[in-house]
């Protein structure tokens, strides 16, 4: 039986989502919106284009849509060769291999980001594929990039976990029918992520690895 264990990166795996918020709260500021960072920060977890919709409303200016992405993009950049995977991270994804689950990387990240994410991670050896948003027609919350990691593992929803830390993770899991597992390191309120589906809470990489046997992932281990 093929198991897979699913990960969305920033802030799961990376810890990333506060330098999401500041640099897009300067973008927007750059472009003359006053978006509050409370509000950026729950919206971390969405694409690019969504997160801007999400934000700024349906009725935004499509036309800022690729000028605001851009920007967020620059300002981020300059952290890539100081990101920083969590306590844990690479532990996890090893100690997971090691008893038989295959890895897969579920992200709204590409290109050198996505290059820069996987370098601070340093778990390549162990990572069977990565379904990012250039394989999707539609990102977070909707299904389709847990599908498509999915796919890349060759593995049924019933035998797969997917953990994340954002209520958008846990939607599109729960819509995959994937069994979800939350991280409190992104730092979003447990009682949010359980209310978008989340059936465990850990607080981070680290606390999961120490209570994998207990969690979801030795239950499925030991299914008949």
């Amino acid at each position: 039986m093929t198991r897979a264990a699913l990960f969305d990166v920033d802030g799961t795996l990376a810890d990333t989502n506060h330098l999401h918020v500041v640099t897009w709260w300067e973008a927007f500021r750059q472009a003359g919106h006053e978006v509050p960072t409370h509000d950026i920060h729950h919206a971390i977890g969405l694409g690019s284009a969504d997160l801007i919709a999400h934000l700024l409303g349906d009725d935004h200016d499509p036309d800022e849509v690729e000028s605001l992405s851009d920007a967020h993009s620059t300002l981020y950049g300059t952290y890539f060769d100081r990101l920083l995977a969590l306590s844990g991270a690479r532990e996890l994804l090893h100690t997971l291999h090691s008893r038989g689950w295959r890895i897969v990387l579920a992200t709204s990240a590409g290109g050198p980001e996505l290059k820069a994410l996987r370098r601070a991670i340093d778990a390549d050896d162990v990572i069977a594929g990565i379904a990012s948003a250039d394989d999707v027609e539609q990102g977070k919350p909707a299904p389709d990039p847990v599908h498509r990691a999915l796919e890349i593992a060759g593995c049924e929803a019933g035998d797969a976990v997917f953990v994340g830390d954002t209520v958008w993770d846990m939607r599109a899991g729960t819509r995959a029918g994937v069994h979800t597992v939350a991280l409190l390191s992104g730092g979003i309120p447990r009682a949010d992520l359980v209310e978008a589906g989340a059936a465990e809470v850990y607080g981070g990489p680290a606390e999961l690895l120490a209570e994998l046997d207990g969690s979801v992932v030795e239950r499925m281990e030991h299914r008949t």
